[in-house]
């Protein structure tokens, strides 16, 4: 399936790469926006949208400013940020999606960060559901004990400081994830445990006040084998969503006929016929098809 390319504008007039993967045939059952993870490529996912596509949906995938197809030519100084990826960016695809949505729902499904900043946007009260997969803020203290010193060490010792000699992080030449802006970097590697941290009062309640405008359903799917997006963590950033019914599931590797998942694997096409079809279930009805793997 080939998809066709599209330019979203942000409010603040950055532009962003996106691709489109149309459903030929039926009227779309809805469209579908993804949203990556930090320091991951749009490209990664591009193997679900064409799944979700060839299954009746109308599919967005696009790179956040500063990543990928959305990069300038040099991120030394760059500021961008993750609140902006939410404000400015996911709105943006947000806005361009419900120009384009012929379905009436637009679903959102995220991944990492992907799955936690649709709140940032002014538009996230017309978000009809989500799909959050490992939805966290990267704080360190809801790592896994027994990995929390070496991932505190890698992410929140090291990344900020190369971050701050190279005035961005190259983090494609050192082999973890692709090289982030320096906003980016920061906020991940600074992180204190609450997602307002760093902005003024007024942000902060302005912030409140935009997560609490979303009221659609969320499924919070992660692993039992993620180091980083813990039931703790995910319980942090789901708090944010107070007015959306939100139901968390932990899977195992091995409901997935794995041994290992992780963070990161979920989207691979190794899972086309387990997680991938099963989230169909969601994305189409609304239910859960991890009913067993509820948890508070």
């Amino acid at each position: 399936m080939e998809p066709s390319t599209t330019e979203l504008t942000a409010a603040d007039g950055v532009r962003l790469t996106g691709h489109w993967w149309r459903h030929a045939g039926t009227a779309p059952s809805a469209t579908v926006i993804i949203n990556p993870a930090t320091g991951v490529h749009a490209r990664y996912y591009h193997r679900y949208a064409a799944h979700l596509a060839a299954n009746g949906f109308t599919v967005l995938t696009y790179d956040y400013r500063g990543i990928g197809l959305s990069r300038p030519e040099s991120l030394k100084g760059s500021t961008f940020t993750w609140r902006q990826w939410g404000e400015q960016d996911f709105d943006a695809a947000l806005r361009h999606a419900l120009q384009e949505d012929q379905a009436g729902r637009v679903i959102v499904v995220g991944h990492s960060i992907g799955g936690f900043l649709p709140g940032y946007s002014p538009a996230v009260g017309r978000v009809s559901s989500m799909l959050s997969v490992g939805g966290q803020f990267g704080y360190w203290g809801d790592y896994r004990p027994r990995r929390r010193l070496p991932l505190f060490l890698k992410w929140h010792v090291v990344m900020p400081a190369i971050t701050l000699a190279l005035g961005h992080f190259p983090g494609k030449r050192l082999g973890w994830l692709e090289d982030l802006p320096k906003g980016v970097a920061y906020g991940w590697g600074l992180q204190q445990g609450r997602a307002e941290q760093g902005l003024s009062r007024e942000a902060a309640e302005v912030m409140c006040d935009r997560f609490a405008t979303a009221t659609g359903p969320i499924l919070s799917v992660t692993m039992s084998d993620d180091e980083i997006a813990t039931a703790k963590a995910v319980n942090r950033a789901m708090r944010c969503y107070r007015r959306s019914p939100v139901t968390k599931v932990m899977l195992a590797p091995q409901d997935l006929g794995f041994d290992r998942v992780g963070h990161f694997d979920l989207f691979h096409a190794r899972h086309e016929d387990g997680f991938w079809r099963q989230s169909l279930a969601f994305l189409r009805e609304g239910e859960n098809p991890w009913s067993d793997r509820v948890y508070l």
